[in-house]
C-alpha cells in the first residue's frame, strides 16, 4: 500500500504538477538548461501565463525524504527581501523534486565578471551588487526569524536581475542559527570558518592594486582601496576580527557615498543602483586608472561578492 502524500499549503508559494514543468521547459530540453550543481540542473521555463522561471530539477541521487523537501519548502518562503531569490513554487509528483524561482535573466555575479561576459562591470557595479549581496545577508542574520546563516556565498550564488540588482540565491547549505533555549542558553558550537581566497599578500606589500581586474576601468582609488581593506577584514579567521554583517553594509553605503555622482548615475540609469539611502553621494577626486591591463582576472573575492560573516546581534558563534 503506497504511503499517503504529503500536502502542504503556503501562501504565496504554487504547487505544481509534473505537466506543467515539462510544458514549461519544452520537455527539459537542453536547449533551455541554464545551469547545473550538485543538486542537479537548471532551466529556464515559461509558465501557461507567461511568467518566465527558473526550475531547478533534482537529480535521483539528491532527492530528499518528501516531508524534509517540503519543510525546505516552507522555510523558503518565510525569507523575503529584496536581495535574495523569490521562491515560486514546487513540484512533488512522479518521483521528482522541483523548487521553481523568479527568472534571472543576467545570470550569476560569476559569469559577469568572467571574461565571457558581454561587456565588463565597472566598479560602481561592482560596488552596487556586493551593497545590494550584503543587504540580502544583513536580512538573513538579522531579521529572519530565526535567523539564517547562508554558509556558501560566493559569485556563483549571486544572481542578477535584468537591471543587475543582486539576489542571493542557493540555501542548499543554509543553517538555522541557534536560539536561546527556554532558560536563555545558547548552544555552544556554530560553524562560521571562513572561506575564500583573500589577497593580503599584496596587500601587506603595497601591491594591492596590482591585482584589479584590469578590464573595470578607471575607478576612485580611496574607495577601492577602503573596499580591498573591508573584504580582507571579512577574511580574518578568527570571529571576533571579522565585522559584522551590520558594520559590512554601513561601511558599503558610506563608500558608495563617496563615489563621484557621474559614476553612481551609471547605476541608476541601470535602475540597480541602492535604495535604501537617498542621500546624494559627495564627489571624490582621485580617479586612477589600472596600470596593467594585462593582469589575468582573479578571484571574485576581491570584487566583493565573499563578503561573509560569521556575527549576529545577541548571538555570537565559535
Amino acid at each position: 500500500m503506497l504511503a499517503s502524500k504529503i500536502s502542504i499549503k503556503i501562501d504565496g508559494v504554487r504547487s505544481f504538477t509534473f505537466e506543467e514543468m515539462a510544458l514549461a521547459t519544452n520537455n527539459f530540453n537542453t536547449s533551455t538548461q541554464v545551469g547545473e550543481g550538485g543538486y542537479g540542473k537548471v532551466y529556464k521555463g515559461i509558465l501557461a501565463d507567461g511568467t518566465v522561471v527558473a526550475i531547478k530539477r533534482a537529480q535521483e541521487g539528491s532527492l530528499q525524504g518528501e516531508k524534509e523537501f517540503l519543510t525546505e519548502i516552507s522555510f523558503l518562503s518565510r525569507l523575503h527581501h529584496r536581495n535574495l531569490v523569490s521562491l515560486v513554487g514546487y513540484c512533488d509528483e512522479e518521483g521528482e523534486q522541483m523548487l521553481v524561482y523568479e527568472f534571472m535573466s543576467n545570470g550569476t555575479l560569476r559569469d559577469q565578471l568572467s571574461a565571457k561576459a558581454k561587456e565588463p562591470l565597472g566598479f560602481v557595479s561592482r560596488l552596487s551588487i556586493a551593497l545590494g549581496s550584503s543587504r540580502g545577508i544583513l536580512y538573513l542574520h538579522t531579521e529572519a526569524d530565526p535567523p539564517v546563516f547562508h554558509r556558501d556565498i560566493k559569485a556563483s550564488n549571486i544572481l542578477l536581475d535584468n537591471k543587475f540588482t543582486a539576489k542571493v540565491a542557493d540555501f542548499g547549505l543554509s543553517r538555522l542559527a541557534p536560539v536561546p533555549d527556554l532558560e536563555g542558553i545558547v548552544p555552544a558550537h556554530v560553524s562560521t570558518v571562513v572561506k575564500g581566497t583573500p589577497v593580503k599578500i599584496s596587500y601587506e606589500s603595497g601591491m594591492i592594486f596590482s591585482v584589479i581586474d584590469g578590464r573595470m576601468g578607471s575607478y576612485p582609488s580611496d574607495c577601492v582601496d577602503k573596499f580591498l581593506t573591508l573584504a580582507l577584514k571579512c577574511c580574518q579567521d578568527e570571529t571576533d576580527a571579522r565585522p559584522s554583517m551590520a558594520e559590512v553594509v554601513r561601511e558599503l553605503e558610506n563608500i558608495w557615498h563617496m563615489m563621484p555622482k557621474s559614476d553612481t548615475k551609471i547605476a541608476e540609469s541601470k535602475g540597480s543602483e541602492p535604495k535604501e539611502e537617498e542621500e546624494t553621494p559627495p564627489s571624490s577626486s582621485s580617479m586612477v586608472k589600472h596600470l596593467h591591463p594585462n593582469n589575468p582576472f582573479v578571484s571574485s573575492d576581491v570584487s566583493g561578492s565573499n563578503l561573509v560573516s560569521g556575527v549576529i546581534p545577541t548571538i555570537t558563534p565559535r
